[in-house]
């Protein structure tokens, strides 16, 4: 039964792509043409700024877009992948402090991201000391 279901299916599905001839679709690169002059370009910094609605003129946009970082998701990246530095990577470390985890042996084997991990957890409130931070011991 399962064998005549089977090739019941594959008999429909090449009896469908018979059908699709790819000779009749056209591209009319005039239209194409037309849509790309008259596209605007945007930048991620715009988005940001649109996303976050209207910043005040005093926060930095970097400051405003670091703040959307959650305590729970560095704490859940540095239980399951704290050897790999993941969650400072997560948090906006310097791309040299992640790796020095993963050539210390996942942070001088596993105590550095043990004790960020307890100090996560600590305070989860406020992590904003954390963001951004360059040093490789985050405490």
């Amino acid at each position: 039964m399962k064998k005549a279901i089977i090739c019941i299916f594959l008999f429909i599905s090449v009896v469908c792509i018979k059908q699709v001839n790819a000779s009749s679709y056209t591209i009319d690169d005039q239209a194409i043409d037309k849509l790309f002059a008259t596209a605007t370009e945007t930048s991620m910094i715009s988005v940001n700024a649109f996303e976050m609605g209207s910043l005040p003129s005093n926060v930095p946009l970097a400051a405003a877009a670091s703040q959307d970082k959650d305590a729970i998701v560095a704490i859940v990246l540095d239980f399951f992948l704290g050897g790999l530095g993941i969650h400072r990577l997560y948090l906006g470390t310097e791309t040299i402090t992640w790796v020095g985890y993963i050539l210390t042996c996942g942070g001088i084997f596993g105590i550095v991201p043990f004790v960020d991990f307890i100090v996560l957890i600590i305070d989860n409130k406020d992590i904003s000391p954390y963001i951004d931070n360059p040093k490789f011991f985050m405490w």
